[in-house]
């Protein structure tokens, strides 16, 4: 065999390396990549005012959520395990309420929602009341705010459905972000696992093919 046929064959060989390698990156990056697209954005064109990290992050949960909005203000609700988070926002500035006076009533039921300072919501934490909410189906619900001289009523309902565990993983789902599954597909682990196989046995057939070409040449 002549040296320009083992060239030929050498760059034909480093060629088809590169681009199984080239393919292995395209591939790690869009499993990187993934969390990045799915990353919840505004809230649409229901509550455009209210676009902030805590609310976005809501909107991607499945937490019964609930909007509502006046002349003055705007809230969105989230109902989780240990409390009722409301974040409040005046509706022509989307400047946030701080430090009002926040009830919120369903029935006959009513309770005291507490402002947080760290994360700027409206909690109401009573047992009682959020086991109420907590039932399937629809609940009314009454908001009073108090803020300074402003005062102001806002109506919505919150959807509640069927009863759910609290870490929602009954059912072999895994949420570690790097290995994510909902037992339906195959884990990006497993497909990370299958492009290192592919490329050692590419670069195994690369040396092979080299020693052949080399045995031949002698």
């Amino acid at each position: 065999m002549n040296s320009l046929s083992l060239s030929r064959r050498g760059s034909w060989s480093d060629g088809w390396q590169q681009w199984l390698s080239g393919a292995a990156v395209a591939f790690l990056l869009i499993l990187s990549s993934a969390g990045t697209w799915a990353a919840p954005g505004a809230h649409g064109p229901n509550g455009e005012h209210l676009d902030t990290p805590t609310a976005a992050a809501g909107s991607a949960s499945t937490a019964p959520r609930m909007e509502a909005r006046s002349e003055s203000f705007e809230l969105v609700a989230h109902l989780r395990g240990d409390e009722l988070s409301m974040l409040i926002n005046r509706f022509e500035t989307n400047e946030p309420v701080l430090k009002a006076q926040v009830e919120v009533e369903s029935g006959t039921a009513k309770a005291t929602a507490k402002f947080h300072e760290d994360m700027g919501d409206y909690a109401v934490d009573d047992p009682a009341f959020l086991k109420a909410l907590k039932a399937p189906g629809s609940h009314p619900l009454v908001v009073t705010i108090l803020a300074g001289e402003e005062s102001d009523l806002l109506e919505g309902t919150l959807q509640t459905g069927p009863a759910t565990t609290a870490s929602g993983d009954d059912h072999g789902h895994a949420h570690d972000g790097a290995g994510h599954s909902d037992g339906h597909g195959i884990s990006n682990v497993v497909w990370v696992v299958l492009v290192m196989l592919l490329l050692a046995a590419a670069s195994a057939w690369r040396t092979r093919r080299s020693r052949k070409a080399q045995g031949g040449a002698q």
